[in-house]
């Protein structure tokens, strides 16, 4: 099954009019920002919180006065749901309903790998596959796969957890690996397995997560898929590590280990396991 990813510009294009749309990735250990308004990216914030839960507020308003905008200015916050850190995401979306519940805009979920899949989007070529990856820790990485077309992304496998060799497994042709870490490491496995791989590390692209969340946000305004703050959750591809380690006994003699497997539908999110972003008209 295919996902469509439309391209940056068309996404901006997509939500001209939806009004200022604040975007929140909180799910790594540097948090992104940005705000998008009238078909442009208005303002973009990276920086790394060691508390988000103090840091977030200052960055928001900060990112915000940066674009001239005022919170009751703005008419819909994007915020990425994941896969990423369980803390970071939650509080991320848990401010995020708070500014709901405070000043009654719309909200919209967004996958972490799509925006970030996206900051690769202008360096790919017609037919390259981008590989968005996280570091999913305890040896593990978060990844999607898409296809370029030229002018869009296609989204074309559910989020996984992989191995490094595992996702090098699954490579070939043409590829372009994004993401703030890991990304040596596969691009080292891909070549013991005979072929190359392009990889983008470089802070100025990845600093857009934020703003590509509000990209995608705003297109998802414009097209009426909005969400409920009430039931949106974060997407995780496994289970917390609380959850995996829980003991059988607990859970009245089944497997104490309840990680979703690759590929399986993802906990966590009341709407589908991978955001699809806009649907082509």
């Amino acid at each position: 099954m295919t996902f469509p990813a439309l391209s940056v510009e068309r996404l901006l294009e997509a939500g001209v009019a939806v009004g200022p749309v604040l975007g929140l990735e909180t799910g790594g250990p540097v948090a992104s920002l940005g705000v998008v308004a009238r078909g442009r990216i208005q303002a973009v914030l990276s920086r790394p919180l060691i508390s988000h839960c103090a840091g977030l507020p200052d960055a928001v308003n900060e990112v915000l006065d940066g674009a001239g905008f005022k919170l009751r200015d703005l008419a819909a916050i994007a915020v990425g749901i994941g896969p990423g850190s369980f803390t970071g995401l939650r509080v991320g979306l848990s401010y995020a309903k708070g500014l709901v519940s405070a000043l009654g805009m719309a909200i919209v979920g967004v996958s972490s790998l799509e925006a970030i899949a996206l900051c690769a989007a202008r360096e790919a070529r017609a037919g390259m596959t981008v590989c968005p990856i996280i570091d999913a820790r305890r040896g593990e990485l978060y990844t999607a796969l898409y296809r370029s077309s030229g002018d869009a992304l296609e989204r074309v496998t559910g989020d996984l957890a992989v191995s490094v060799d595992e996702l090098a497994a699954r490579l070939s042709g043409d590829v372009i690996v994004v993401g703030e870490a890991m990304g040596e490491e596969v691009r080292t496995a891909a070549q013991a397995r005979g072929y190359r791989i392009e990889v983008v590390t470089g802070a100025a692209e990845l600093s857009l997560r934020g703003s590509l969340v509000a990209v995608l946000g705003a297109g998802r305004v414009a097209s009426h898929e909005i969400d409920h703050a009430a039931t949106l959750e974060p997407l995780y591809v496994r289970a917390a590590d609380a959850q995996v380690k829980s003991s059988p006994a607990s859970n009245n003699g089944a497997s104490g280990n309840s990680e979703v497997k690759p590929e399986v539908e993802a906990n966590g999110t009341s709407r589908r396991g991978i955001d699809p972003a806009l649907r082509r008209a």
